[in-house]
């Protein structure tokens, strides 16, 4: 079955020029023109197109608000932004009006032909897993909690966290909140260039008449609309929090958010062991580089020992052919094999660290990019597991859990 698609650019010569890119693509079918945002919102009505290729610059009603506007009435509807703006500000609104993708004018047959494809495939999936009674349906209605982990510092744990909690809320259209557990040295508020009024710190304060609409008011709001609670503002305030708070917290925020991501600390504390333990899923992030292999096996001896390997998938972070250690031989000294793979890219990571704006909103035709994306899919898709509500063991049970020694 051909894609069908609906062109929404109010210079003729424009929808020309794309008409003429997608004539020779035998699964594709242009159903409609619309030359403003008004006339798109009525097409897609009467056309039911599977992707708009839609301009932001036009009279009567300008794409952004044209993408919001089918989002909400047509969700089967996937819209690609096409703008002559590059700037990080028109990305943003985009992705929070629910645009799929963001391709900046002019473009070539092969980026317009494979974002139209990559888009409509995923379109396709999510449909069917929204559809069957399988257990990925049951996953995805679900709160997923995702712990970012790593025994090594230095490895990329925060870069990754920030931006796999943009693209789940990109991929998904949900609610994504994203924990900043790195109690003493934490990273994510500057990492999305939020700036907190208050932190868990506070939040604890008031932990025994914590409610979701209170809770709420500590998570400061990202642009794309992923919350965040931020970390301590001091190292010492750490030695506040405590893993009965964890676990409340994180209990909380099941009841509001469809993606909690949590960053961690690159060590084992009772903190990050409750939240180990709490959630659904543990990547544990890698390099290919010999002291990071060697802790990060330690740490896989020390989460197998706790009964949490079942959980965890291995993601190599700046993955590159040209140095360190060979993948295959990493895989094996680890017992495990890579999940994902997040490719070498120093110029965009450090550009998106010092201004402190997600690379996946930035840069999002990058390989980088698209690795995060196939990261967020594959926490979409990630095996559903039973999940014990039970209550969390207490500091002296989890440190048992840990060093072999039993709770009195």
């Amino acid at each position: 079955m051909a894609i069908k698609i609906l062109i929404v650019d109010d210079i003729t010569e424009t929808r020309e020029n794309i008409k003429r890119l997608l004539y020779y693509e035998k699964d594709m079918m242009i159903v409609g023109e619309a030359a403003d945002g008004q006339e798109a919102v009525n097409q897609t009505e009467k056309l039911s197109p599977d992707i708009l290729l839609m301009d932001i610059n036009m009279p009567v009603m300008d794409g952004i608000t044209a993408t919001e506007t089918i989002s909400l009435k047509y969700p089967k509807a996937a819209i690609i932004i096409m703008s002559v703006q590059g700037e990080q500000e028109y990305l943003k609104k985009a992705m929070v009006a629910g645009a799929r993708e963001y391709m900046v004018k002019p473009f070539s047959t092969d980026e317009l032909v494979n974002t139209i494809r990559k888009v409509y495939d995923f379109e396709q999936k999510r449909r069917v897993q929204l559809a069957e009674p399988s257990m990925v349906r049951d996953m995805q209605r679900d709160p997923q909690l995702i712990a970012v982990f790593s025994t090594k510092g230095g490895v990329g744990k925060t870069t990754i966290a920030t931006n796999l909690a943009v693209g789940l809320a990109k991929e998904t259209r949900k609610k994504v909140v994203i924990v900043d557990l790195d109690l003493q040295f934490g990273d994510v508020a500057v990492m999305l260039n939020v700036i907190p009024k208050r932190t868990i710190t506070e939040l604890i304060q008031d932990i025994n008449q914590m409610e979701p609409e209170l809770l709420e008011s500590y998570l400061v709001t990202h642009p794309t609309g992923v919350k965040v609670l931020p970390c301590p503002t001091r190292p010492e305030y750490a030695e506040l929090i405590t893993g009965s708070h964890v676990e409340k917290i994180l209990s909380i925020l099941k009841q509001r958010y469809d993606y909690i991501v949590i960053d961690t600390p690159p060590f084992f504390h009772e903190t990050t062991l409750t939240a180990l333990d709490l959630c659904h899923q543990i990547l544990l992030i890698v390099a290919t580089d010999l002291p990071t292999i060697k802790n990060v096996k330690l740490g896989l001896e020390v989460l197998d020992s706790l009964h949490l390997k079942g959980k965890v998938k291995l993601v190599l972070n700046r993955s590159s052919s040209d140095i360190g250690i060979r993948c295959e031989d990493m895989e094996e000294s680890l017992g495990l094999k890579v999940a994902a793979r997040v490719p070498s890219d120093g110029r965009t990571v450090i550009t998106s660290v010092n201004k402190g704006t997600p690379f996946i909103v930035t840069d999002p035709g990058t390989k980088i990019s698209e690795s995060i994306e196939e990261l967020a899919r594959m926490v979409m898709l990630g095996e559903a597991r039973p999940h014990d509500e039970a209550k969390v063991e207490g500091k002296r049970g989890l440190f048992g859990r840990l060093f072999g020694l039993t709770s009195g």
